[in-house]
């Protein structure tokens, strides 16, 4: 029974100690990507600034519909002030249902 008891723990520190051995440097550098390209400077950068001209800030996707209001900012006010005070739309703490 001692000789198990003493097996096992000696097989439990040289499993926990295995784990050291897996480390790598603090930088990560084992995901350094490296490319070999053919292309030079110039041309990556002119690529780049065509694509910043003509890049669409429109999510991929996304079709919003626009609509341009004709009503004048002050009556839309003047119309949201008067159905607060007739009890049309709710407003702070005590009209929330």
């Amino acid at each position: 029974m001692n000789n198990t008891a003493r097996f096992l723990s000696i097989a439990a520190v040289a499993a926990f100690a295995s784990f050291g051995a897996y480390a790598d440097e603090a930088d990560n550098s084992q995901f350094a990507l490296k490319f070999e390209t053919n292309r030079t400077r110039a041309e990556v950068a002119a690529e780049a600034a065509v694509e910043a001209r003509t890049h669409s800030m429109e999510p991929a996707g996304s079709r919003v519909a626009t609509y341009q209001s004709k009503a004048d900012r002050a009556a839309v006010r003047a119309a949201a002030a008067e159905a607060v005070r007739t009890g049309q739309i709710p407003s702070g703490e005590i009209g929330v249902l």
